[in-house]
C-alpha cells in the first residue's frame, strides 16, 4: 500500500470522525439547554464529559485533515492549500473555545449546587453569559468551516483527485450552508434551512467512504506530480 493510499484511508476515517462526533456529542451535552441547567449540568456530569471528549476528538480530526492533505493539495495550488489549512485550524480554535465553555459551565454548575444559593444570584448571570458565548461560537465556527470546505472542494475539483460530481456536491453544499450564516447571526433561521447542513454532512460522509474504498485518482496524482516536477525544473533554470 503506497503512501497516497494510506493518506486517503486516514483522511477518510478522520472525515467520518469529524462528522459523527459533533452529532453524537449533542446527545450528551443536552443538559446545558435545560431550563434548570445550573442544577442539571452537575447532575449529568458524566454525560457532559463524554460530550466534551467527543468534541475533543472532532477538534483533533479537524486539525489533522489539512495537515495530511496539504502535501497533495499544494501540488495543485500552494496558496489555496495553505488557505485550507488556515481555515481548518481556525475552525479547530473555535471548537476548542466551545469545549472550554462547556467545562466552565460544568464548574459553575458544581459551584452553584454546593453553594445552594438562590437562582437569581450571579450564577444565573454567569451561566447565561457562557451559554450565549457557546451559541455565538457555534455560529462563528461555521465561517472557517464553510470557507475551508469551499477551498478544499475547489482544489479537488481542479485536480480531479476524486470524481468531479463529488467535489461539486461539496462546493454547492458549502456555498448553501455559508449562505445561511447571516440568517443565524440575526436569529432568522427557519428549520427548513437545516437541510443544507444535512447536505454538506452527507457529502463529507460520501467523500470519506469514497476515499476509504477507492482512494485518490491515480492519474490525477501522477499529473500533479508531473506538474510539480515541471515547476521545480523551471525554477532551477
Amino acid at each position: 500500500m503506497d503512501s497516497y493510499r494510506k493518506t486517503a484511508i486516514f483522511v477518510g476515517v478522520l472525515f467520518i470522525i469529524a462528522t459523527i462526533s459533533p452529532i453524537a456529542s449533542a446527545f450528551f451535552i443536552g443538559s446545558i439547554y435545560d431550563p434548570d441547567y445550573l442544577s442539571t449540568i452537575s447532575a449529568n456530569e458524566t454525560q457532559l464529559l463524554i460530550g466534551v471528549l467527543l468534541l475533543l476528538t472532532m477538534t483533533a480530526a479537524i486539525v489533522s485533515i489539512p495537515i495530511l492533505m496539504f502535501p497533495i493539495l499544494r501540488k495543485q495550488n500552494e496558496s489555496l492549500g495553505l488557505g485550507y489549512v488556515g481555515a481548518r485550524i481556525f475552525e479547530g480554535f473555535f471548537s476548542a473555545i466551545n469545549i472550554i465553555i462547556l467545562l466552565s459551565l460544568l464548574s459553575l454548575s458544581l459551584q452553584f449546587v454546593n453553594a445552594a444559593v438562590p437562582a437569581n444570584s450571579y450564577f444565573e448571570t454567569s451561566g447565561a453569559l457562557l451559554l450565549s458565548q457557546f451559541d455565538w461560537c457555534s455560529i462563528l465556527l461555521d465561517f472557517p468551516f464553510t470557507i475551508g470546505a469551499l477551498l478544499f472542494n475547489f482544489l479537488l475539483y481542479k485536480s480531479r483527485l476524486v470524481p468531479r460530481w463529488l467535489s461539486l456536491f461539496g462546493l454547492v453544499g458549502g456555498a448553501l450552508w455559508l449562505g445561511t450564516t447571516p440568517f443565524r447571526l440575526f436569529g432568522l433561521f427557519p428549520s427548513s434551512l437545516e437541510i443544507f447542513a444535512i447536505a454538506i454532512a452527507a457529502q463529507e460522509m460520501i467523500f470519506a467512504i469514497w476515499l476509504i474504498a477507492k482512494g485518490f485518482n491515480q492519474s490525477a496524482l501522477a499529473s500533479l506530480s508531473a506538474k510539480t516536477d515541471i515547476s521545480k525544473n523551471q525554477a532551477s533554470t
